[in-house]
Order: structure tokens, then sequence, then C-alpha cells
């Protein structure tokens, strides 16, 4: 596994006015003339072996390719920062909206626990997330992380469906900002919303006000990091406040018999609830797209994302009790299920609260998405991927506004068109695919350093990975396809064990991280990807359907565009580093 080294002389960082012409979009060498395309084409099979085997490093990450926007981020974050940025990202939609969809259609009261094994997983991930930003503190996230271990092209894969989780994740919270609006206005969650019978169902209620709602932000978010950490801060504590109030309101009209057939759809329905309760957790990686805006990220990292990860799981629990012991799950509404369950029981007056405690909540979500997406795409656009147009950092604000507002466009555009029930499902494949990819990663950065780990170790190591990945993928597809016997289970857990046990005791770890690390290293890394995968057993069908077509049309970009992009930027750059 060889690395490429990357000059700060390419992608020199650039001092000058905005600009939009083809030099911004396609700069390499490859894109100068048809014959240099054509040439390039021909050498597709060389260039994406190169990109395979090469990987970045953790000081190209953090100087030459950081560089390359020009101005720096500005460092004003510091862990109490991300810990509001961490609840403003997380709670939102998820628990406003799909804890009625879930506790109504796939696990009832038992929805409580698929929050419970959904908390799991996404604290695993957590602490995997944390040791990579700790150690790479820039804006990249999980995919510079993947670039680093995995190399060039699984991080293309990764991000690819990184900028998928984000613009899926903001659509589906836009749309349920809609649908709280119309309750806080006594309307029908759809009143508000235009209906184009021409159109598939899944895409026939069109929402304008979500459009609107996403141009807002993205003027917010433009503006400065600090001013939305600062607003995010306040709205984040009122929000908290609306959630206590809540939980304290409505647990007065609590009734336990609500809670007697509490796993009506059995134990299948509390893990497919799980996968898709997942997206209640998305938004915590957004958090690490901010590493390089803190002040200091060893202290910083760790403390923001696990804190904010511990108060949140705390939340969503105490709401899915609240919400499972005020009303029968066969009556909870899949739309606005808080403010319903309010209203059902005799307290008209507190849905308004619960509306606009949800539609601040949302509207944080919204802000730190859009903040953490757009430094996701500006690291990729660094490295040439995309158009390093895209990477452009503006020194009046210290932020990335090219790919501010790309992204939010694309956003807008699902946002208008597509039910959260299909954006929901879709967006819990990316996010669980994508922390799979960084556990994995992150057991590849402890037990493997090029030039160091000897074959033999290294061997061992890829060993255990693939048993690692094919007992977990083989809980997971008995698991789909319906498997109830034991034994099954017993064999494939059983194998997941004794390679996690024969990385721990048969495999030396070639590094240690240098201030915070992963506890329990492989065991903690090896449950996150065999949860993950898991959970993944638990989606529909059509779900990886899309996921599919989404990931050859990335592969089609990445062949035509994408690999000759990023080769030649590499390749110039190592040539001028020489």
């Amino acid at each position: 596994m060889g690395t490429v080294g990357e000059s700060s002389v390419v992608g020199k960082p650039k001092r000058r006015a905005w600009t939009c012409g083809k030099q911004d979009f396609l700069p390499e060498e490859s894109f100068q003339s048809w014959a240099n395309y054509t040439k390039a084409l021909k050498e597709t099979g060389t260039r994406l072996k190169d990109r395979i085997t090469s990987r970045s490093l953790d000081k190209l990450e953090l100087t030459e390719i950081k560089a390359r926007s020009g101005f720096e981020m500005k460092k004003t974050l510091s862990w109490w920062d991300l810990i509001w940025f961490g609840i403003g990202a997380v709670i939102g939609a998820g628990i406003f909206v799909l804890t009625g969809q879930e506790a109504r259609d796939s696990a009832g009261p038992a929805v409580i626990l698929s929050y419970v094994v959904s908390g799991i997983s996404a604290m695993l991930s957590v602490f995997c997330y944390t040791e990579f930003a700790v150690e790479i503190p820039v804006a990249g996230g999980s995919f510079a992380y993947l670039r680093v271990e995995l190399g060039d092209f699984v991080a293309f894969i990764a991000a690819g469906n990184i900028l998928l989780e984000y613009v899926i994740g903001g659509a589906a919270v836009a749309r349920s900002w809609t649908s709280y609006f119309a309750t806080l206005l006594n309307h029908h969650p759809n009143d508000f919303r235009i209906h184009a019978i021409g159109l598939n169902p899944d895409y026939s209620r069109l929402d304008p006000i979500a459009v609107v709602v996403i141009a807002l932000v993205c003027l917010a978010a433009v503006f400065s990091t600090k001013a939305t950490s600062r607003f995010n801060y306040v709205a984040s504590i009122i929000h908290l406040a609306i959630i206590v109030f809540i939980i304290i309101a409505g647990l007065t009209q609590a009734n336990p018999k609500n809670l007697s057939d509490f796993t009506p759809f059995g134990v299948r329905g509390i893990f497919s609830a799980s996968a898709v309760l997942f997206f209640a957790y998305v938004g915590f990686d957004a958090v690490s797209t901010m590493a390089e805006e803190t002040q200091n990220p060893a202290k910083d990292i760790p403390l923001g994302l696990v804190g904010a990860m511990i108060i949140t799981t705390g939340c969503y629990c105490l709401l899915a009790v609240t919400l499972c012991l005020m009303q029968p799950y066969s009556q909870i509404d899949p739309d606005a299920p808080f403010s319903v369950a309010f209203e059902a029981i005799g307290m008209d007056w507190a849905k308004y609260i619960v509306a606009f405690g949800a539609l601040k909540g949302m509207t944080t979500v919204l802000l730190v998405s859009a903040v953490g997406q757009a430094r996701y795409l500006t690291h990729i656009a660094r490295t040439h991927m995309v158009p390093p147009w895209l990477a452009e950092v503006y020194a009046t604000t210290g932020t990335p506004i090219n790919a501010t507002v790309v992204m939010l466009v694309a956003t807008a555009v699902i946002a208008f068109f597509t039910n959260l029930g299909i954006l929901s499902n879709l967006l819990s494949i990316s996010t669980l695919f994508i922390f799979m990819m960084v556990a994995v990663a992150l057991l590849v950065r402890r037990y493997y350093v090029s030039g160091e780990t000897t074959d033999s170790d290294r061997n061992k190591l890829i060993a255990a990975l693939v048993l690692i990945l094919a007992s977990s993928i083989a809980t997971a597809a008995y698991w789909a396809a319906g498997g109830m016997g034991w034994v099954g289970y017993m064999v494939s857990v059983l194998v997941w064990f004794l390679s996690t046990a024969f990385l721990w005791w048969g495999v030396p770890q070639a590094r240690a991280p240098q201030t915070w690390g992963v506890p329990l290293v492989p065991w903690l890394p090896s449950a996150s990807i065999a949860i993950n995968i898991f959970l993944l057993g638990s989606i529909d069908g059509p779900s990886f359907e899309r996921f599919g077509i989404w990931t050859a049309l990335l592969l089609v970009y990445y062949f035509f565009f994408g690999l000759h992009a990023s080769y030649d930027t590499a390749k110039a750059a190592s040539n001028d580093g020489a």
C-alpha cells in the first residue's frame, strides 16, 4: 500500500475575486483538449489501479490539501459550541416525525428499544469518528479519514454517499418542517403542499415551503460559522426546554395500559424500526467536519461529540416512552405524532408548544447540516474529485459559499418532490454504509502502517477484516431472509467473535493514538461494523435498489471525470514535490 505525495505548488492558494470559468471547474491536464481526454480514457485501467492503491497522509490533509481553499476557515469553536452543534444537528425530524411512523407501523411501544439499539450503534460510530477527528482535524470528515486509510477510490464512493446523506437528510427535515408548520396553524400536514395528480404518488406532494426554508438557511450558513453557532446555542436551549415540557406534560397524562401490547410486531419489528430510526441520529458526523474550526481539537472534539450523543440518546428514549404512554400505538399520527397526541388527550394548547419546538429543532438541524455538508464538499473539491471551484473559502466570511449554495440547491430540489418515507429509508442506508466504512478504516489505522507493518501481520489483518465483514453480512442476510433458527445466528456470530479475538490477540497494533483513542480496540470498532451491517439487513428492498442506482451513477461520473481529475492533480503534485 503506497502513498502519493502532494505539494502545495499544485492547488496554490488563490487570492482572487470570484470567477466561474472552465479553469475553475476542469483545470486538469486531461480536460485541456479532446485529444488529452481521449488519451486519459484509454488509461482508465492504469489510473484506477493507481487511485485504488494510493493513500493520502495525515500531514498532507492538514497542510497542502487544506491550503487549496485559498483562505483558511476561522478557528472559533470550543467544545461547548460542538456540544450544542451536536444537539442542534441531531434532534429534529427523526424524533418528531419518525417516532410516530415507526411506532404505528413497525415496532409499537417497543420503538423505545429501537431507539436504544440505534443509539448504541450511533455511539460506537461516534467513538470511531472522534479518534479520526482528533488526529486529522480537517473539514473533510469521513471522506478525509477514508482517503488516508483506504485510498481515493473507496473515499470517493463514500463521499458520494455522504453527499447523498446530507441532501436527503436536509430534504426530509425541510418537508417535516412544513408538516409541523401546518399543524401550528391548525391545518393538516399536507394542506400547504401542492398535489400534482399526474406524478407518481411518492413524488406528487410538492412542497414550496420547504424550498423557502432551505433558501433562508443557506443565507445564514454562508454568513459566519461563529454567528451560526451562537444562534444554534440559543435555539437548542429553547428546544431542550420544550422537550422537558413535552416529557413532563405528557407523563401527567400517561396510561400504562398503552404499553400492555409492547411488541406487537415482534423482535423483527424492533430492528426494522431501528434501521429507519438511525436517521434520528444522523447529524453528529456534521460536527466532525467542524474539526478544522476548533480551537483545541484534542480536547474539544471528544467532549463535544460524545457529550452531544449522550444527551441526545437520553432525550430520544424519554420522548419515545412519553409518546407511547400518551396514546395506543395504533392511533399515533405518523406526520405530527406529538402534536396530535396532545390534542387527543384534551391538551389542545400544548400542541402549539410542541409544534413550535419541533420547528425550532428542525431549523437548527437544517442549519448545522448546511454548515457540515458544505465542508464535506469543500474538502472533496480540494482533491479535485469534484470541481475545485467548490473548494474556495471566501476571505470576508471565512466560509465555503460555493459549496454551501450548490448543496442546498440540490436539497431544495429533492425536498420539493419526495415524500419522507422514501427519504428516511434511503438516508439510513447511506449513513449506515459510511459509518461501517469508518469503523473498518479505524481498524486499518490501528493495525497497519505502510513500511512498518510486516507482510505477515498485514495478511493477518486482511484475513480478520474479511471474516468480520463476511460474518456480519451473513448474519444480516440470514435475518433479512427471515431466518428463525438459532443455529445460523450462532455460527455467524461465533465467526465474528473469533475473528475479532484473533485480531486482538494475534496481530500487534502498529499505531497508538497520540491524544484520544477509541477504547477496547478492536472490539468496539468490530461491533460497530457488525451492528451497522445488521441494521442494513432490516431495510426494505426498494431502498437498496435506489442505493444501487445512485452508486452506479457515482461510478459513471468517477470513471469519466473524477478519476482523471484527481489522478492528474496527484501526479502533478508528486512531480512538483520530487
